[in-house]
């Protein structure tokens, strides 16, 4: 499966496999950013995330972790 930046679920999901260990809530977007664009079936130009795109990803992923 090759992730975009709209694949928000999907995302998020492979973010809370990989960082078992983190609090979603408190991560940077610098960070962010950076972890999504390292995800094994991320293939997306990195230039075309925004905070907003950013930001959806955080919460599905606390929302995730909630579940």
């Amino acid at each position: 499966m090759v992730l975009k930046w709209t694949d928000v679920l999907e995302i998020a999901i492979q973010l809370d496999e990989a960082h078992p260990d983190i609090d979603p809530q408190m991560v940077r977007f610098t960070d962010l950013h950076a972890w999504v664009a390292a995800l094994d079936d991320f293939d997306d130009d990195p230039l075309k995330s925004n905070e907003k795109i950013l930001e959806a990803i955080q919460m599905t992923w606390i929302e995730e972790r909630e579940d």
